[in-house]
């Protein structure tokens, strides 16, 4: 029987890829512009005062079996997922943590291979493979200090989001997107207000700039971003989806290079291209095959 190429939500693509492009920013807002140590702080400020808000809007409450679900959910995407990534980011260079963090779409595809029998593609292994190489070339630097407690945290973090977008588009919570956004932030910002509290030192007296810092990360880094990510699980095949995540270090690696005037060399470019050129791979290899079937006559 004769076969087509289903074609992906390339609008839906399109609007989920500006989730990582906005969280790629929070390096530069967060050197530049927020008080230094406190990286719990800002992750909790990120998500629980946008999700409180989220859920008095909506008003939309989970049915009673979905609140165990909702929970580790909320755990995955935000809260352990947050936590895991202050602390590689503190631990290892930026660099090596993005690229531990790069196998996330090997890490849902094994997921899918594991709990739904979804054997990856060829294409899309070799093309998520080429993702880690290429972020490797990008942010890799000789003198990179292998920490073991900052590798542990990095390979956790990728893991809790792999598994929290796998999750997320598995479950298929019945909530409405902004809803669902809410929840897990509320949830995810509650388990990170005891590790900001007991960790990071007191917060100063803020400026006008860090109110706006904190405010960017919480309304566009936090709402908005979420908000997009959720939305684009619920659209897109799971793969397809982490796969998108590898354009945050890329972004940041950008702003950096336009705003802050780091330096770019030949290798890094190539490992640009690379990048990119992964992310397209999988969106293509992620299309499945269905069934033409013949006119009616």
């Amino acid at each position: 029987m004769n076969t087509r190429r289903t074609q992906l939500p390339w609008g839906a693509l399109l609007l989920t890829a500006l989730a990582p492009a906005i969280w790629g920013s929070t390096y530069i807002v967060t050197t530049e512009l927020l008080p230094p140590d406190r990286p719990f702080s800002a992750a909790f400020l990120r998500t629980l005062p946008v999700g409180l808000l989220l859920v008095l809007v909506t008003r939309r409450f989970p049915a009673q079996a979905e609140w165990g679900r909702l929970a580790v959910l909320a755990a995955l995407n935000i809260g352990f997922f947050q936590a895991f990534l202050f602390v590689a980011a503190y631990r290892l260079p930026g660099g090596l943590a993005a690229v531990v963090g790069a196998i996330q779409p090997l890490l849902v595809m094994a997921l899918a291979w594991a709990l739904d029998r979804h054997r990856p593609g060829q294409v899309a292994v070799v093309a998520a493979l080429l993702g880690v190489l290429g972020m490797a070339a990008l942010l890799l630097s000789p003198s990179a200090a292998w920490d073991p407690i900052g590798l542990a945290a990095a390979l956790a973090g990728a893991g809790c989001m792999a598994a929290g977008t796998f999750l997320t588009r598995r479950w298929r919570p019945a909530l409405p997107v902004m809803a669902l956004t809410g929840w897990q932030l509320l949830g995810g910002g509650l388990l990170l207000a005891p590790v900001a509290w007991v960790i990071d030192p007191p917060m100063p007296s803020l400026s006008g700039v860090q109110i706006l810092g904190y405010t960017y990360l919480s309304v566009v880094g936090g709402l908005i971003a979420y908000a997009l990510w959720f939305r684009g699980i619920a659209r897109i095949p799971s793969v397809a989806v982490s796969s998108l995540g590898l354009l945050s270090p890329l972004t940041a690696v950008v702003l950096g290079w336009v705003l802050l005037g780091q330096a770019m060399t030949g290798l890094s470019l190539v490992g640009l291209v690379a990048v990119l050129g992964s992310i397209l791979a999988v969106q293509w290899a992620t299309t499945r095959r269905v069934p033409v079937l013949p006119e009616p006559r």
